[in-house]
């Protein structure tokens, strides 16, 4: 069988840069550790994704769709389908009284947010500092690793795929309640509207069997109440 848009696939993948072989992004906790990179506010494991819906970089999920369920594949991304070229524009040279000005002692490689856009510092010299707005990996080819394991037709774990996706909830951050194609999703928290409006749609649209969604935020147990 192969992979087709909107189906659910179950993959685990390694992404390396190209030139350097260093990895960036990976599903296996052993290897994450082995090679120094593992990340304990992270969780490992195979992901469940949904071919065509950007729950992969783009340039990796166009080409999945074809590959057979079951394989495994290397796939090798130009620039410009993975984070794009190097764009001289999003290159930025700021003036050192503005680090001051919030008691910041910039020097090269500290990652800033400006107005929310992250940028990286390229150099610090003569009251100028400039920093680097690019994707950290624009303008490098970049391969990837992955095995399509499997698909993934269960209702309730297509479900809890999306609820990672989109609401970015781990399971037990919520409870969910599915009967008779009506999904109840109570989370630990209350998530903004847009969310959950993008959430519901989502829904709608990959998963026939669900007619109806509502998200809401889980009663508080006895104990969480009287806490001070």
């Amino acid at each position: 069988m192969n992979a087709k848009k909107k189906d659910f696939i179950k993959v685990e993948y390694t992404g390396r840069i190209k030139t350097s072989k260093k990895i960036f992004d990976l599903t296996d906790e052993t290897l994450a550790k082995k090679e120094n990179i593992h990340n304990p506010n992270l969780s490992y494991g195979p992901r469940i994704v949904c071919i065509g819906e950007g729950h992969l970089l783009k340039g990796l999920d166009d080409k999945l769709e074809g590959k057979e369920i079951g394989k495994s594949y290397d796939i090798e991304l130009d620039p410009e389908s993975a984070f794009g070229v190097k764009n001289p524009k999003l290159i930025k040279i700021l003036s050192m009284k503005q680090f001051k000005k919030h008691n910041l002692n910039p020097s090269p490689g500290l990652r800033i947010n400006v107005d929310n856009h992250i940028g990286v510092i390229r150099s610090v010299s003569a009251g100028r500092v400039i920093v680097d707005f690019n994707h950290p990996l624009a303008g490098q080819a970049i391969t990837y690793e992955i095995k399509l394991i499997e698909s993934v037709n269960n209702t309730e774990e297509q479900v809890k795929s999306l609820v990672n996706l989109n609401l970015f909830l781990n399971e037990g951050d919520y409870d969910l309640k599915l009967v008779d194609g009506k999904l109840e999703i109570l989370s630990k928290l209350e998530i903004p509207e847009p969310i959950v409006k993008n959430f519901e749609k989502n829904i709608k649209e990959l998963i026939s069997k669900i007619s109806a969604v509502s998200v809401g935020v889980r009663p508080k147990k006895e104990a969480e109440k009287t806490e001070k």
